[in-house]
């Protein structure tokens, strides 16, 4: 029987001081707890998404040493951690020193594993260079390094042999990706099993939260656990971790499958926990009873990440005060939710701004929900601030230096929009946040986002943009969850989930008549997650081909018969379609560069994850064609 602990740690990315005490610590309690191995993440001295920090020397040799002091500490007891791994005498692809992502064994103070290896430590097989992640730009692979070493890539996976009480235990490492080898050449888990076979796999990741992730890694693990009949431990990583313009949530979800490929242990989600299991390698761990795994595909799922995210992304900038723009409606409320269920409702100020559009349902409506949630709460008015600044720009003269003349600009309705939700942004909410000692919110959604439907220094402004990666039926889904499981009341008024979506910046949008955004969104979030989340992101040739084929609904996912029920026929089909299209890859490009830094639970969030130039828009030679014959034909 074999003690092993799972050492599910919160790595802190960039403060491998911090990471090396919390294992350190860990190893301490994994010894008085009589294990024989703990098994730590990937990059767990590190951290993973670190950007050009990994181009810092000094940075590279403070991890070095961090990862001699968890070697020191390895008397009596085998530690699995990751690591970078540097070659001080060669080079990567840029000319910088050397890199590896790397898989270390220790054990009784020394490095395992170098007796059939070019290195004492084994490194990543498969980097991947997709969605957030940019490994080949720091990290030289394995399948770079068997070519120069005149091998091949199979031949170099080979099994590490770790002397345990006298026994000989033949382990397969692996990091992250390598077990994710469907789409590749190379099968990294095969192969070593193949130059052993293995005794036991560790798979050691950093695997960021994707809603519905954890069920697929499941199915695909287990399966490739089948297919070797050898049993396998995956050990992940919590916390937070950001590159920038996206932060992630690592969700931990740390498991154990046994020779038949079932879960027979996990740590919880989103916790950072030391988990031990007694596995029997004789039985291939057959000896513990499988486990239903919880499925991590529901809103209770995007809740947990969001609420982690932020209250773990608050902590990390050091901030403890926020103020939330409410206007009555669907996304300030979630948003308030979230952020006084990880701040004291004293330490979270609700401001309704009203012009005046906003009706007198809206603004109650703002006043409730604060009531509702205990926090603060004030109402600022911007009438007399948009009209003294549309006053002061139609009455400026604008001279022509050139001849002496002079003319005046008007103030159209658009740009009376734009002024008050500036306003409200720009010059209330940072005051405001400046005042407060806090920062301001921006409440957008995905939907919005995607086609630019929000305002530059306006309601885009902010921090952090929480709901950003929510299509909007999922903000109401939150909205209900909350309502029903988080508070057990209606603590967001059910007038607001009923009422219809608007952003009351003209009589165009008065919501008391019914008016509202001009975004269908039981149809256009469908849409607009087909251009953005889709593997093979649609773009309007596929959607008007699924359009002449009758399987639109089906491809993108929305209700059947939405689409006739909407559009009379093509040509209003078709006019719908560039209008979005139109502004999904024009305007909201620019717009979406300059917002605020997305908290990411989607398969691809705006950000880093999903990386744009302004190129302006695109119609192909195929949707030109088909557009035409469309419209002529006249059906």
């Amino acid at each position: 029987m074999l003690k092993i602990a799972l050492g599910q740690m919160e790595v802190v990315p960039g403060r491998p001081d911090i990471n090396t005490s919390t294992m350190l610590d860990m190893i301490a309690e994994a010894r008085r707890k009589k294990a024989k191995m703990i098994i730590f993440p990937e990059l767990a001295i590190p951290g993973y998404l670190l950007g050009d920090t990994w181009e810092q020397q000094a940075f590279l040799r403070d991890c070095e040493e961090c990862g001699r002091r968890i070697i020191e500490a390895s008397e009596d007891i085998c530690v699995l951690f990751g690591n970078v791994g540097v070659d001080w005498g060669k080079t990567g692809d840029d000319g910088r020193v050397r890199r590896y992502n790397a898989f270390f064994i220790a054990h009784n103070g020394r490095l395992c594993g170098g007796e059939n290896f070019p290195y004492p430590f084994r490194i990543k097989t498969l980097n991947p260079n997709y969605r957030e992640f940019d490994d080949t730009r720091y990290f030289y692979s394995l399948r770079k390094l068997a070519p120069e070493l005149g091998k091949s890539v199979e031949d170099l996976l080979r099994p590490v042999f770790l002397n345990l009480d006298g026994e000989t235990v033949k382990l397969g490492c692996m990091l992250c990706e390598d077990g994710w080898s469907d789409d590749y050449s190379v099968k990294p888990m095969a192969a070593i099993n193949r130059n052993g076979p293995a005794d036991l796999f560790i798979n050691i990741s950093s695997s960021p939260f994707t809603l519905g992730k954890n069920n697929k890694r499941n199915r695909v693990f287990s399966r490739q656990v089948r297919e070797t009949g050898v049993p396998l431990i995956y050990v992940n990583n919590v916390g937070i971790q950001n590159n920038g313009k996206t932060v992630y949530t690592f969700d931990g979800y740390s498991t154990v499958y046994n020779g038949r490929g079932e879960a027979v242990g996990y740590c919880h989600p989103f916790t950072a926990e030391l988990k031990i299991v007694d596995f029997d390698l004789a039985q291939k761990g057959e000896n513990l009873p499988p486990v239903s795994i919880p499925d991590d595909r529901g809103i209770d799922s995007i809740y947990q990440a969001l609420r982690y995210g932020l209250s773990k992304f608050l902590r990390s900038i050091g901030m403890d005060r926020v103020v939330i723009g409410v206007s009555g409606g669907i996304d300030s409320a979630v948003s308030a939710c979230l952020y006084t269920q990880v701040l004291d409702p004293e330490n979270v100020l609700l401001v309704n701004m009203p012009s005046i559009f906003n009706s007198q349902t809206t603004r109650d409506l703002a006043y409730k929900l604060s009531s509702n949630l205990g926090s603060l709460y004030c109402v600022v008015p911007i009438q007399s601030a948009v009209d003294l600044t549309a006053r002061q720009i139609s009455e400026t003269p604008v001279l022509n230096l050139k001849d002496g003349s002079k003319f005046y600009l008007s103030v159209s309705s658009f740009v009376l929009e734009n002024i008050q939700a500036r306003d409200r942004s720009s010059r209330v909410l940072a005051g405001l946040a400046a005042a407060f000692g806090g920062g301001f919110t921006c409440n957008a959604n995905k939907s919005e986002l995607t086609v630019g439907y929000c305002t530059l220094y306006g309601d885009e402004a902010g921090f952090l943009a929480a709901l950003a990666d929510l299509w909007k039926h999922q903000v109401y889904e939150l909205a209900e969850y909350l309502n029903k499981y988080v508070y057990g009341t209606d603590v967001i008024p059910q007038e607001i989930i009923d009422l219809v979506p608007s952003a009351e910046l003209s009589p165009d949008q008065a919501v008391d008549e019914g008016k509202g955004d001009p975004i269908i969104y039981p149809y256009h979030d469908y849409l607009f997650r087909a251009f953005m989340e889709r593997w093979n992101r649609a773009t309007p040739e596929d959607i008007l081909d699924w359009y002449l084929k009758g399987t639109l609904e089906e491809e993108i996912g929305c209700r059947p018969g939405l689409v006739k029920q909407i559009f009379p026929g093509p040509r209003q089909f078709i006019e719908d379609l560039e209008r979005w299209w139109r502004q999904y890859t024009g305007m909201a490009v620019a717009k979406r560069i300059q917002a605020p830094p997305v908290l990411a639970v989607s398969r691809r969030a705006y950000g880093f994850d999903h990386r744009e130039a302004q190129n302006g828009t695109h119609y192909t030679a195929r949707y030109l064609k088909m557009k035409k014959e469309l419209l002529e034909s006249g059906s």
